[in-house]
């Protein structure tokens, strides 16, 4: 996957910036980032973060035969690995040109300066040396890979601890951690790479630039040093014409900068190995802050209780009386209520479709109980006595008592329905109650239609 090129309005801002001495994240010209160091449980197992940029280092070792030419010397070997978990834009399985570059600088500032004395990694000469391996991950890419690498790998060798071997005649005998401390490694110096990238054809200095201001950049300084003031190695790319004062006050300021860092790794070293002497608790997980996730939880502070009540007395005494008026509940249907003043509450409230329905509801109970009374014989009684209930006009049922069949009539607009009497009177109740279900949706427009016409 190719990385995102910067757009042009980008370009120019970030440029513009720094023609202005401003960076993005507030730092000055010549200002680092923040450098956190954690170690692992394990010997020579290192985390560097240089602000987001954050890099792992591992040591290992292991006993084979020495090189033909360097009998007597050890063997160092550093692997850098970039993984799209730092980046999208690293592609995995394929080494990229600035993976070679990034790997044999590692190699000319950290073997070539003989920070390690590989002299003491021989065990018999000519048979069995140390071969000490660096493995270097990036775990997140934000700019200035070389410095957080150089600064991790040198870290992770000055905390490793390699097993002890004792030689007796042909016999090499290697001890566990248990049985004999673990030896560390000899190390003369400690050189660490100081990035200076340069703009508009070196008219503007930058130090630890990030992934932004790389992608600006029109080439690159990179000053291998130690705390002693020697230069270990010094790369140009670019293709930029640097004078000799750019290089000599890139220089010094190099210097000042490595001997923080040095000062800043040691510190960590002794914090660590104090740690580990007293039995405290070490490794990646005790490194990380305490509530790092719930950031908005907040520290207990102690609270004085002894005059709570005094001080409560004294602000209900300064408060203004409550008021004598008790607001009664207002009841607006069964089940609601309302308390004292606001908004009135539209529970209960019916809509005028539900109240025609209920009217009109009301209006044909009254009229049955009414024929009830009148005549004294109940509607279900068809077998015993035959009855008609028909309209008359608008205003009421008329009930007949005949031999003729049963006529239920809604209106004198709609159809007829005759009811044949039958000898069984529960069939007859089906029938007359499955034809009022039948006729039940036409009844709300025929009702509504009544009492237009009564308003009329």
């Amino acid at each position: 996957m190719k990385e995102t090129p910067l757009s042009n309005c980008e370009r120019r801002f970030l440029l513009r910036a720094i023609e202005e001495k401003k960076r993005l994240d507030g730092r000055q010209t010549y200002d680092y980032r923040n450098i956190r160091i954690s170690f692992g449980t394990d010997y020579g197992c290192c985390m560097v973060e240089l602000g987001k940029t954050r890099v792992l280092g591992q040591v290992s070792c292991e006993l084979v035969s020495p090189k033909l030419n360097r009998a007597t010397e050890g063997i160092l070997f550093f692997n850098l690995e970039l993984s799209q978990m730092a980046a999208p834009a690293f592609e995995p399985g394929r080494q990229s040109d600035l993976l070679v570059k990034l790997n044999r600088l590692l190699e000319r500032c950290l073997r070539n300066s003989k920070c390690i004395d590989t002299e003491s990694l021989c065990v018999v000469a000519g048979e069995k040396v140390w071969q000490i391996r660096v493995d270097l991950h990036l775990l997140n890419h934000d700019g200035n890979i070389i410095d957080a690498a150089s600064i991790a790998a040198i870290v992770a060798l000055c905390h490793f601890r390699r097993p002890d071997v004792s030689v007796q005649g042909d016999e090499i005998t290697l001890y566990t951690p248990e049985e004999r401390d673990p030896v560390p490694l000899s190390i003369h110096h400690m050189p660490i790479c100081v990035s200076f990238a340069f703009f508009q054809q070196g008219t503007y200095l930058l130090v630890d630039p990030n992934e932004r201001e790389e992608r600006v950049m029109d080439g690159l300084l990179v000053i291998a040093m130690n705390k002693h003031r020697e230069i270990c190695t010094i790369q140009s790319s670019g293709g930029i014409m640097l004078l000799k004062d750019q290089v000599l006050r890139c220089s010094k300021i190099a210097g000042v900068k490595v001997a923080e860092i040095t000062e800043l790794i040691l510190k960590a070293l002794e914090n660590d190995q104090k740690v580990r002497k007293e039995g405290g608790k070490f490794g990646f997980a005790e490194s990380i802050a305490n509530q790092r996730i719930t950031a908005f939880k907040m520290e207990k502070a102690p609270i004085d209780t002894s005059d709570v009540e005094e001080k409560a007395e004294e602000i209900i005494a300064e408060a203004e009386p409550p008021s004598e008026v008790v607001s009664t509940p207002v009841l607006w249907t069964p089940g609601t209520a309302q308390i004292g003043e606001g908004v009135e509450n539209s529970w209960g409230d019916l809509e005028d479709s539900e109240k025609e329905d209920d009217e009109g509801g009301g209006d044909e109970a009254i009229i049955l109980d009414s024929i009830k009374m009148d005549t004294g014989v109940e509607v279900s009684d068809i077998g015993s006595q035959e009855m008609v209930f028909h309209h008359v006009g608008q205003a009421g049922l008329e009930l007949l008592t005949s031999d003729a069949p049963i006529i239920l009539s809604d209106s004198e607009e709609e159809e007829m329905i005759i009811l044949e009497p039958d000898k069984n009177p529960k069939k007859i109740r089906t029938q007359t109650t499955s034809a009022k279900q039948e006729k039940a949706p036409s009844k709300k427009p025929v009702k509504r239609r009544k009492k237009k016409r009564a308003a009329n």
